[in-house]
């Protein structure tokens, strides 16, 4: 799938399916520095995805501080043709305006993702 690079980051889109409905999110920044997918709550709010009393709550540390999220497992998480099923992802409130969440080391190892700098193409080996 076609990436783009801007503002010195690469994006791309993912779509999330949580209880039958989907949502496309745009704006999702690869980041092999992170260890999981965070996404902001905001983006997925219209599809049922908000806190509850069962979800993990956990504290992730980086170079921009101290986050908290809430765990979410979804039906599933499409990346282009690639898609896996039955996976959790991090839900937080997102405090960058053009970034609506990170595309983590979970589900680009999982996907044996390549990231093509040349072609500007994120390809997933499996």
């Amino acid at each position: 799938m076609q990436i783009e690079y801007r503002d010195g980051l690469l994006f791309t889109s993912i779509k999330i399916i949580f209880h039958g409905r989907e949502k496309q999110v745009d704006n999702i920044v690869i980041d092999t520095g992170a260890s999981h997918t965070l996404v902001s709550q905001d983006e997925v709010d219209d599809i049922g995805i908000r806190v509850s009393m069962e979800d993990e709550i956990i504290t992730s540390y980086g170079i921009g501080g101290k986050e908290h999220a809430f765990v979410k497992k979804v039906d599933a998480i499409e990346l282009g043709e690639y898609k896996i099923e039955d996976h959790s992802i991090d839900f937080t409130s997102f405090p960058y305006d053009n970034i609506n969440g990170l595309l983590g080391l979970d589900i680009l190892l999982t996907g044996k993702f390549n990231i093509d700098l040349n072609q500007l193409k994120l390809r997933s080996l499996r």
